[in-house]
């Protein structure tokens, strides 16, 4: 079982000394949000939160997901990161390719690609980007990311999106894996069928069973249970050891761990140096004890 620390809309500057701290605790990965804009009007709810308020975002700081994996990448040495989950669509997939590759080469391949659909059409506006057809423009656009990070030259005619035959350099030695978020049907699909794992977004605990079993019956039905697959779960099970091994047992591979409610409205008033006592306390009696 491997740990990924989560931490979002903090102050900015706590990032680089929460990655060092977590990497020397122990934890494998660290997940970092994806927020472009709030807007001042809408309609649309947040699926994760139990009354779909997405109030608790606003005047948050995101500072922009690559740029702060670099940041980070460049004062650690060993833990990898991973977005949580970038909204692919609205973005150029080529521009993403090359964000992305470049990322995983300077880091030494500590890049997993978390990738989604944005819920709210405000995404898409803001970008440019129609909202219908969403999900197979986000099906294309894995398949260019893919492509164009794998090194040589690719070519792809699709719906949304045609390139001649191109090349990026450099590419990082390594496959990036893409894990793909999301608790729809369609979403666990995506997952299993052009998905090197799954991202689980948290929500009601009572439906993870659930999610898993569709997960693995379409990953059945899609002939790509025997391949590698990750499964990054949040869950109340993780901070226990013995919760732990329940989630091992049920085929889970990484863990999301954070040590505050993420959803409350206003700043946060956590100090740096609980965060750190808190991750670190985590380490000690939940990690060293399950992890080799």
């Amino acid at each position: 079982m491997r740990f990924t620390y989560a931490e979002a809309m903090t102050d900015p500057a706590y990032h680089l000394p929460l990655a060092r701290a977590a990497e020397a605790a122990g934890y494998a990965g660290f997940s970092v949000a994806d927020s472009l804009v709030y807007p001042k009007d809408s309609g649309t709810s947040y699926p994760y939160t139990p009354d779909g308020d997405r109030g608790f975002l606003e005047d948050k700081s995101f500072v922009e997901t690559f740029v702060l994996i670099a940041a980070m990448g460049a004062v650690t040495s060993t833990i990898r990161f991973t977005p949580f989950v970038l909204k692919l669509p609205v973005r150029p997939p080529v521009l993403v390719a090359k964000q992305a590759a470049s990322i995983a080469y300077l880091t030494g391949n500590r890049l997993t690609l978390g990738v989604g659909l944005s819920p709210w059409p405000e995404d898409f506006a803001a970008m440019g980007v129609p909202w219908p057809r969403r999900g197979r423009r986000m099906d294309e656009a894995i398949e260019v990311v893919r492509g164009l990070t794998s090194g040589g030259y690719f070519e792809y005619h699709g719906e949304f999106y045609d390139l001649p035959p191109v090349k990026m350099s450099p590419v990082p030695t390594e496959p990036i894996p893409i894990l793909v978020g999301g608790h729809s049907d369609a979403a666990l699909r995506r997952a299993a069928r052009m998905g090197d794992g799954w991202m689980h977004g948290g929500g009601d605990p009572a439906e993870l069973d659930a999610l898993l079993s569709r997960l693995a019956a379409l990953r059945a039905e899609e002939g790509t249970a025997g391949r590698p697959f990750e499964i990054h779960v949040i869950s109340p099970d993780a901070y226990s050891v013995d919760g732990v091994r329940r989630l091992a047992d049920k085929g889970v591979t990484d863990l999301i761990v954070g040590f505050r409610w993420p959803y409350a409205k206003g700043p946060d008033t956590q100090p740096l140096a609980r965060k750190i006592e808190l991750l670190e306390r985590f380490a000690e009696s939940v990690i060293a004890k399950v992890s080799p």
